[in-house]
């Protein structure tokens, strides 16, 4: 080596760094781990609620397409009974006008009946998205109020 290169080593070697600032050092870096590992927690902690929220939304998000099923079955079954019925009816029909009778008031009665079932299938597909979107918005508020607090 040269003697600029033995000189620089032996400058360093023999370079006392204070206890003071090594100490404050160390503190520094505690403190950035510690955060790191409280961040990190953290993390986990939302990433597990929003896996359980998501969760929850499926299942009731199945419970909400199984009911809807059921209510459009019965409607269905309700429709077709009714056009049954009512054809029923039509076949024993003895004069034009008590024809026209029968089917002015069935397509009444159905007019009526449409709009109730559409109000069902509203308030039920309401109830449903509501419920579906629920636990996720219980977990989006929570983290964004945890941010706020932080």
């Amino acid at each position: 080596m040269t003697k600029t290169a033995d000189k620089t080593a032996e400058i360093i070697e023999n370079v006392e760094v204070p206890t003071e600032v090594t100490d404050q050092f160390r503190a520094v870096a505690e403190k950035g781990v510690e955060q790191s590992k409280e961040a990190l927690s953290k993390l986990a902690t939302g990433a597990e609620a929003t896996q359980k929220a998501f969760k929850s939304s499926f299942e009731t998000a199945k419970s909400a397409s199984d009911e809807l099923s059921l209510k459009t079955i019965a409607a269905l079954r309700s429709n077709l009974e009714a056009s049954f019925s009512h054809l029923e009816a039509l076949v024993a029909v003895k004069s034009p006008s008590e024809f026209i009778e029968l089917q002015t008031a069935f397509l009444r009665k159905q007019v009526e009946k449409t709009v109730e079932q559409g109000k069902e299938f509203q308030a039920a597909a309401t109830k449903a998205a509501e419920d579906v979107s629920k636990p996720i918005k219980d977990v989006y508020e929570k983290a964004v109020k945890d941010l706020k607090v932080a």
